[in-house]
């Protein structure tokens, strides 16, 4: 049975997540990818603070449509590859209290370290179904830099309800990325006779 959070989380909750655990995730989120971490490391910008704060972090770089009325709205909200936010990520998390990264593909030993000492999560969201996720975006409340960075790379602060992730890394310091890879080497050296 999913584990049942809404926005914002407190890092009570979230050091009781461990990795394997299924989220349906509901509130208020915030995409935002290499121009944005590196913005949020660089300068600090106080205008995205209020959104971050004990809230979540999406690695994603929408699709949108902009509707008569001039609200926007979402087409496609696949993950993207989480490992380019390495080098800003525990920075970020500690910076602006974000409680969770959700990604695809895991994330490094930085990562890891930032996850365990400020209590955050990183959740695995299903690669290559964009557009069926988009359908847990219900609304796009505000965008930040979008003149400037483009739409993939703007901050689009948007709302969610039961949006399906797992945790795959912990606030405990366990990844289940690390565990799968140390298992897969060990398998090949197997294989290979070494």
């Amino acid at each position: 049975m999913p584990i049942k959070l809404t926005t914002p989380i407190s890092e009570e909750e979230i050091r009781k997540l461990k990795v394997g655990d299924e989220v349906l995730l509901s509130g208020t989120i915030v995409t935002a990818r290499d121009q944005a971490h590196k913005l949020m490391v660089e300068e600090k910008p106080d205008f995205i603070r209020e959104y971050l704060k004990d809230s979540v972090i999406y690695h994603c770089g929408p699709v949108v449509k902009k509707n008569d009325d001039g609200s926007w709205s979402f087409v496609a909200a696949g993950p993207t590859t989480s490992s380019r936010e390495e080098p800003y990520q525990a920075d970020v998390i500690c910076e602006y209290q974000v409680r969770g990264v959700i990604g695809k593909g895991g994330m490094g030993p930085k990562t890891a370290e930032g996850l365990k000492k400020c209590g955050a999560v990183y959740f695995h969201a299903v690669g290559g179904a964009g557009s069926l996720i988009a359908k847990r975006v219900k609304k796009v409340k505000t965008v930040f830099k979008l003149e400037e960075f483009g739409t993939p790379e703007a901050f689009w602060v948007i709302e969610v309800e039961d949006f399906p992730v797992v945790v795959t890394m912990d606030a405990h310091g366990n990844s289940l990325h690390k565990q799968i890879l140390e298992k897969s080497e060990a398998k090949a050296k197997e294989l290979m006779g070494l």
